[in-house]
């Protein structure tokens, strides 16, 4: 895509971000919806403002974002960790395929009455299944990275005589590492979500506590400027990890 064409397509999302938010105005300002539940861009404005510059806006977006991307490493070294086991052994995939099939369904989000009975209302239980929920994506992308290596490097790693651990670190991982990023990206929107779950579930304050109190308070201002906390989290996380991906599989480029 030349220079032109992506500053039209970045004007053209502009645009269509303007348009909604003149139809938001418009619904706000003729009172289709009850200002009760749906405030306009002015009011949900001066919510953010006074949030971030008086209230504790910032400090609970503090606490989604640690929550967030703690469990978030963690489902990523353990995912990337588990994944090079399981997809560098093909009797580990043949034996562990059927019930990692099993559990990769189930949802994150269930996992927390469990989580709840043995660990009790603590962060460390938010934190435990943000990184239950968000580990899928990266194990089953190093599991197929590493399975889908092709025969010929495996015969190029024999005939340099590259030991079990090189073979992982210069062809097994690189060969990977675009399932990988994505899957990262992947998992950071899940871990984002779960963190909002979590906190509203077990009283844990941060983004999901703000939400949940100003739901209950029917202060819809409030309610929607957290909210655009958390879609300005999930855009920001995706451009950062697009970058580190651009910057990292660079060399599929040359």
């Amino acid at each position: 895509m030349s220079r032109a064409q992506r500053i039209a397509w970045t004007l053209a999302s502009i645009g269509v971000g303007l348009a909604m938010i003149a139809v938001w105005q418009f619904i706000a300002w003729k009172k289709l919806v009850s200002p009760v539940f749906l405030p306009g861009p002015v009011q949900t404005w001066r919510a953010l403002f006074d949030g971030f510059s008086q209230g504790q806006l910032g400090e609970q977006t503090l606490e989604t974002l640690q929550r967030m991307v703690l469990g978030w490493v963690l489902a990523s070294l353990l995912g990337m960790g588990l994944g090079a086991l399981i997809g560098s052994s093909r009797a580990a995939r043949n034996y562990l395929g059927p019930t990692l099939e099993f559990m990769r369904p189930l949802p994150a989000s269930a996992m927390l009455p469990v989580g709840i009975a043995f660990f009790g209302l603590t962060k460390s239980m938010v934190i435990g299944v943000i990184a239950f929920g968000s580990i899928w994506p990266m194990l089953l992308a190093t599991i197929h990275g590493f399975a889908a290596v092709e025969p010929r490097l495996v015969e190029v790693g024999r005939m340099y005589h590259l030991s079990r651990i090189e073979f992982v670190l210069k062809v097994a991982f690189p060969n990977a590492m675009p399932d990988i990023l994505a899957a990262m990206r992947l998992g950071l929107i899940t871990a984002l979500i779960l963190s909002v779950v979590g906190e509203i579930l077990a009283f844990q304050g941060g983004l999901g506590s703000h939400i949940l109190e100003a739901s209950r308070a029917y202060q819809s201002p409030d309610l929607f400027a957290g909210v655009i906390v958390l879609g300005l989290i999930g855009l920001v996380s995706n451009l950062l990890l697009s970058v580190l991906e651009d910057t990292l599989l660079r060399w599929r480029r040359t």
